[in-house]
């Protein structure tokens, strides 16, 4: 279980709100913020630089706290543990206290609290998002146009790769399967990673996605393959994907539709081998 450790009473005068008066006068906001750490190595060496500084997270916390100004403190809350994950924190809880709100009636304090890892939390700003489409069960091309279009319709707009046709991964000794289509989607999204993975899978279930046997035959596969700068070791979520420097049917769609894009420091038109693509499609929706 991890350690935590707690910075309590953080607080500022700032204008968040949605009265005029809240935008005009300000009032006072309070911040527990709480992460994650195992504090054993600090313990072990009593040296500072093994530990995490908790200056760096009480700055952090002001100057989201003190930003804006926003109308929701919703928004105030996940900006503050978005900016305390970009610490290198693996998981933070924030309790955004607003104990001068305008409600109208006698009370003591609003209080919200919510929990973050890198994987749950809301972007600050729009984030990089690469997902990999593939299939070989079916009129997959057209699969694979349904799926861009509904992944379109929440994610805005978005690039699309060329259409590649490629030799089935299987398992040693399974039986063949057919040649596999598939693309590449890049989009720009505010979404959670988490997000993100949900809509995926709600667009594999719609087009009849089962997962009854591994690396088995599919209708549509929809894998997440970078989310912003999002690391995760989380097995409900490997970030980068750890086939994504690998997988030419993902590398060759994906430098055709951004060429100078990078996963784990390479090039990924570098990695790219267009021998590996047994058939390619440019105007294919």
């Amino acid at each position: 279980m991890a350690d935590e450790i707690w910075l309590r009473g953080i607080s500022a005068h700032a204008f968040h709100g949605v009265f005029p008066a809240e935008e005009r006068e300000g009032q006072r906001f309070v911040v527990d913020v709480g992460f994650a750490t195992d504090v054993r190595p600090p313990a072990r060496s009593d040296r500072i630089g093994d530990t995490i500084s908790y200056a760096d997270v009480a700055a952090a916390v002001h100057r989201e706290l003190t930003g804006g100004p926003w109308r929701l403190v919703e928004t105030v809350a996940e900006r503050i543990a978005a900016a305390v994950l970009d610490l290198g924190i693996g998981a933070v809880d924030v309790v955004l206290h607003k104990p001068e709100a305008p409600l109208g009636v006698p009370f003591t304090d609003v209080e919200l609290r919510i929990r973050r890892t890198p994987l749950t939390v809301v972007p600050a700003e729009p984030v990089d998002c690469v997902l990999a489409l593939g299939g070989n069960l079916g009129d997959v091309p057209a699969t694979l146009a349904s799926a861009v279009a509904e992944l379109a319709a929440h994610l805005g707009e978005v690039r699309v790769g060329p259409l590649v046709r490629t030799e089935a991964m299987t398992l040693p000794g399974s039986v063949p399967q057919p040649d596999y289509w598939n693309t590449v989607v890049v989009a720009r999204t505010r979404l959670a990673a988490t997000e993100v993975l949900a809509l995926a899978q709600a667009v594999e279930a719609r087009h009849g996605r089962t997962r009854e046997v591994r690396w088995g035959e599919r209708t549509l596969d929809v894998d997440v393959i970078r989310h912003g700068r999002t690391r995760s070791a989380d097995p409900a979520l490997l970030l980068p994907h750890p086939g994504a420097t690998e997988r030419q049917f993902v590398l060759v769609p994906w430098a055709a539709v951004d060429p100078d894009a990078e996963v784990d420091g390479r090039r990924v038109a570098e990695l790219a081998d267009h021998s590996a693509i047994r058939e390619r499609r440019e105007d294919w929706r």
